[in-house]
């Protein structure tokens, strides 16, 4: 199931990037962590369906 708030989050994302000076490979960082550990991608879990 795709999480609907993923580009709102992604957007808030890229503009704190911007207002700390992060670099694109930090924010590149930021969004996949996002993705793999705060969906429950990368912990191992399954998603119930």
């Amino acid at each position: 199931m795709a999480l609907l708030s993923k580009p709102i989050i992604d957007e808030i994302d890229r503009v704190l990037a911007k207002h700390y000076g992060f670099t694109d490979e930090e924010l590149d960082f930021i969004v996949n962590y996002d993705i793999k550990y705060r969906m429950g991608q990368g912990t191992g879990e399954e998603e119930a369906e």
